[in-house]
C-alpha cells in the first residue's frame, strides 16, 4: 500500500498532478483512487488498509449508488411475487425519502454516522417518527440485498440497530402497551358501539370483533368460509387495497374461528339481504364486488362510534361555533384488540379465559413472541402471595417448622 504523485498533460490547462493511493484488496486484487490532494489519498489508504483487515472493504469499482441499489431492490421484489401493496410502500420509500438524501452515495461510502445524520435529514424534512423508522427498515433491506448481490459488504443500518439493542437491552425492543379505552373499546364501548351500528354494517362490525378479523380478511372473507349450522367461519383469503383477492400473509393467517350465537344469529339475516356476486363475499359493496377499505371505515364504524357517543373532541369548531367531534377509535384494528382481550380475559370478568397457544391460534399469530409481546400484559396475575403460602404448606405442613 502507498501513495504516490501522479503526473498527466492536458492539452488546454498543461500538466496537471495529483494523488494516487495504490492497495491491495480484500481479494488480492489491485485498486487504485486518485485525488486532487495528498492528505485526502493517505487519509483514504489508511480507511482502506482496515476496511480490508476487517474483511469489510468494497472497491469503488465494485460497488453501486443508494439509487441503483434501491432499483435493484424493487425489481427482486417483484420478481419473488411480493405483494402489489408492498411493492408501492417499497417505491414510496425509495422515491420519496431515500434517493432525495441518499441516492447518490456509494453504498461503501455508507457508516453508521452517514446513517445517523440520515435520520436527523428526515426529521428536520418533516418526517415523522414512525415514517423515519419504516424508511430506515427499508433502507436496511436495500442494503441487504445488495450484500446478497456482493455489491457492499457492510450493513450500517442492521449495525445500528445491534448497536442499539446492547446498549439499551430489552428496552429497545419494548413495545407501547395498549390501553383499554384508549387503545381498545371498554366492553361498555364495545355495546354501545353495535348498538348504534345500522345497516349492513352491523354484521361487518359484529363479525369483526366477535371473530378478530383483520380488515383485508373481512373484506375477502366468503360465504363459502362461513358454517352458520357449526357456527364456525374459517379465514381462507384476504382483499388488499386494490381489492385484489389472495392467500393470508402468513400460513397462520388461515385459521377456524368459531362464532358465538349472536353473531351466527345476525349473520344469518344479512345473508338473505346480502348483495349477490360472483366472488360470494360476505361483506361486498352494493354492486358485490370487494369494497373499499375507508369506504367501510368512514360510512360504517365512524357513524356509529359517532352515534354512540364514542368520539374526541378535535379542538376546531364549524361554522356555527360547535366542536367538531371526531371517532375514538380510528380504525377496524381496535376491534381486533378487543376480541384479543375478549379472548385473555377471566370469565368472571365476561371473557373467554383461554390459554396463550389458543389466542395466538385465533389470532392467526405467526409466533407466540407476537402474541405475548402485545397482548401479554393483558393475561390475568395469579395472586403469587396465596400460591406461595399453599407451596409452604405443601413442604412444612400447616403450622410450619
Amino acid at each position: 500500500m502507498s501513495v504516490r504523485k501522479r503526473r498527466w498533460p492536458d492539452p488546454y490547462t498543461g500538466p496537471n498532478e495529483g494523488w494516487v493511493a495504490d492497495y491491495i484488496d480484500g481479494r488480492g486484487k489491485r485498486r487504485r483512487k486518485s485525488f486532487a490532494r495528498k492528505k485526502d489519498a493517505e487519509q483514504f489508504l489508511l480507511t482502506a488498509k482496515s476496511e480490508v483487515r476487517d474483511g469489510v472493504h468494497t472497491a469503488d469499482a465494485e460497488t453501486v449508488t443508494v439509487g441503483v441499489a434501491g432499483d435493484l431492490w424493487i425489481k427482486s421484489g417483484d420478481a419473488s411475487g411480493l405483494e402489489r401493496t408492498t411493492i408501492d410502500q417499497r417505491r414510496q420509500h425509495l422515491e420519496l425519502h431515500i434517493k432525495p438524501m441518499l441516492g447518490t452515495m456509494r453504498l461503501n461510502r455508507l457508516s453508521l454516522p452517514v446513517i445517523r445524520d440520515f435520520h436527523d435529514r428526515l426529521r428536520e424534512a418533516g418526517r415523522s417518527p414512525g415514517m423515519v423508522k419504516r424508511v430506515t427498515v427499508s433502507l436496511g433491506s436495500i442494503l441487504g440485498d445488495a450484500q446478497d448481490r456482493g455489491l457492499t459488504v457492510r450493513n450500517p443500518v442492521r449495525e445500528a440497530s445491534r448497536t442499539r439493542s446492547a446498549r439499551n437491552g430489552s428496552q429497545s425492543r419494548a413495545r407501547k402497551r395498549l390501553a383499554v379505552g384508549v387503545d381498545l373499546p371498554t366492553t361498555q364501548e364495545l355495546k354501545r358501539l353495535l348498538d348504534h351500528a345500522i345497516g349492513r354494517y352491523r354484521p361487518l362490525l359484529m363479525t369483526m370483533a366477535f371473530a378478530g378479523l383483520r380488515a383485508s380478511e373481512a373484506r375477502g372473507l366468503q360465504w363459502s368460509d362461513v358454517d352458520l349450522l357449526k357456527g364456525t367461519l374459517q379465514v381462507s383469503q384476504r382483499a388488499d387495497r386494490y381489492r385484489e383477492i389472495g392467500a393470508p400473509k402468513s400460513h397462520a393467517g388461515i385459521r377456524s374461528i368459531p362464532l358465538p350465537p349472536i353473531v351466527v344469529n345476525t349473520l344469518k339475516e344479512w345473508k338473505l339481504a346480502c348483495p349477490k356476486g360472483e366472488l360470494g363475499l360476505v361483506f361486498p359493496n352494493t354492486e358485490g364486488g370487494v369494497d373499499f377499505h375507508q369506504n367501510m371505515v368512514h360510512r360504517g364504524m365512524w357513524p356509529a362510534e359517532i352515534a354512540a357517543g364514542l368520539t374526541v373532541d378535535t379542538g376546531k369548531v364549524d361554522e356555527d361555533g360547535k366542536a367538531i367531534l371526531a371517532p375514538k377509535y380510528p380504525g377496524f384494528h381496535a376491534l381486533r384488540h378487543w376480541f384479543a382481550s375478549w379472548l385473555i380475559n377471566r370469565k368472571v370478568d365476561g371473557g373467554l379465559e383461554l390459554p396463550a397457544k389458543t389466542v395466538q391460534t385465533r389470532m392467526g399469530h405467526s409466533s407466540i413472541q407476537i402474541t405475548f409481546d402485545t397482548y401479554g400484559h393483558l393475561f390475568p396475575v395469579a395472586d403469587e402471595q396465596a400460591e406461595l403460602k399453599a407451596a409452604e404448606r405443601a413442604i412444612f405442613g400447616p403450622h410450619g417448622t
